[in-house]
């Protein structure tokens, strides 16, 4: 038998990396599949139930034979609940022309992105960023220009920093409040500075990613940029979804209000990809969207009582600091004082993903290193699990920080 040539990949393949957020996850799946006590850490999906009420609508849709094709972009129904959300929740008007439904907010952001750049564009990230923002731009040939952001300031991107980054290639902005993985939020007086820097600069589109929305903390309220400076309405793209605050990951459903031409073009674009989101999916996401959302506060109050428990098993463990953040269900903590030290076992930690291998393989327990997203010597936590579960694990981080010499 004649042995075949080796197929040759894209150049785009060749540009990403997988998520280590997802090869994370499932090292820990692996490992407990031999029988392993790995306590994960590293995956962004709440461990709520979806509400009774949203899955009760979509068996009713499998009842009413809602199984067939839909318009490429959402059903109307969804469309208008997803128009009234964005009026009521954050006083944006869009018409139903203007909005997008696709598999997940990634979908979303892909679209728009392999509709709109060409090689040599540039996107500016502030980071840490989540891992997707940065290589989705690189597989449309885009060029990701890199923002950091400190502790100091609550990883908040700046405006002087934002200014310095734009150039006339600039040709997007990916903004994401409450980040991920920081957890850092942006009040108006935040968004306006921001907004100063962005009406000076015509060329650049916002890619506000809102996603974590209705999990806020401390009393914060929720701003959306083109709320907060309606000049930069005209060249945003609001993204959100339904999978973080309604615990509804598995759905995959992810929309996008913005400006008509935009939202045509990545029609076409998911036209030619996966054509419509799940016609079950879609009619439970109007469920989410209509229905009773009482239950939201009051999940968004037990992740603050497992920020605030995660919060305070990280800082005391030896060597480890972390700011205090006000969204998502993410710590950002820095490992600083530990890069150097070795572990019982004579492993170095060199960096960060040092420390997130070595905290796995000896503590059994999995985080993200932070070079994953584009800011070092940290790591990503998620606290949306149980709290016994997270006393566990910070028992366990604590012994494993204080082992090192």
């Amino acid at each position: 038998m004649l042995a075949s040539p080796p197929l040759a990949l894209s150049d785009a393949v060749g540009r990403v990396k997988p998520s280590a957020t997802i090869a994370a996850t499932q090292k820990a799946r692996d490992m407990r599949a031999k029988g392993i006590d790995v306590i994960g850490l590293g995956a962004g999906e709440p461990d709520f139930d979806t509400p009774d009420s949203i899955k009760a609508a979509a068996m009713e849709a499998i009842k009413r034979g809602k199984t067939k094709y839909t318009a490429i972009d959402g059903i109307p129904e969804l469309k208008e609940a997803i128009a009234r959300k964005f009026k009521e929740e954050n006083n944006l008007a869009y018409d139903v022309s203007q909005i997008c439904v696709s598999v997940g907010g990634k979908h979303v952001i892909f679209n728009a992105m392999l509709a709109t750049l060409n090689p040599g564009d540039e996107v500016v990230i502030p980071a840490p960023y989540w891992v997707s923002h940065y290589d989705i731009p690189r597989l449309a040939g885009a060029k990701p220009v890199i923002v950091p952001t400190s502790a100091e300031n609550g990883f908040r991107l700046q405006a002087r920093d934002l200014e310095r980054a734009i150039t006339k290639r600039a040709k997007w902005l990916i903004f994401n409040s409450p980040s991920n993985p920081s957890g850092a939020t942006y009040d108006k007086d935040a968004l306006r500075e921001l907004g100063a820097v962005l009406k000076k600069h015509e060329h650049v589109h916002i890619l506000s990613d809102d996603l974590y929305e209705h999990i806020v903390y401390d009393g914060f309220r929720f701003h959306t940029l083109a709320e907060i400076v309606p000049e930069l309405y005209p060249r945003t793209l609001t993204v959100n979804g339904v999978s973080k605050a309604y615990a509804m990951t598995g759905w995959r459903i992810g929309f996008a209000g913005g400006p008509k031409p935009l939202i045509d073009a990545m029609r076409k674009v998911q036209g030619q990809s996966t054509t419509n989101p799940s016609s079950i999916s879609q009619w439970a996401a109007v469920e989410a969207l209509t229905g009773d959302k009482s239950f939201l506060a009051e999940r968004a109050r037990i992740f603050q009582e497992r920020r605030d428990l995660a919060l305070s098993m990280i800082r005391q463990a030896p060597g480890l600091e972390c700011e205090t953040p006000r969204g998502a269900f993410y710590l950002y903590p820095s490992c600083a004082g530990l890069i150097g030290k070795r572990t019982p076992a004579g492993r170095k930690i060199g960096s960060d993903e040092d420390f997130a291998e070595a905290l796995l393989e000896e503590a059994h327990v999995a985080v993200v290193w932070g070079s994953a997203f584009g800011l070092s010597p940290f790591f990503r936590v998620s606290y949306a699990t149980s709290s016994e579960i997270l006393e566990e694990a910070g028992a366990r981080i604590q012994r494993f920080c204080a082992s090192l010499t």
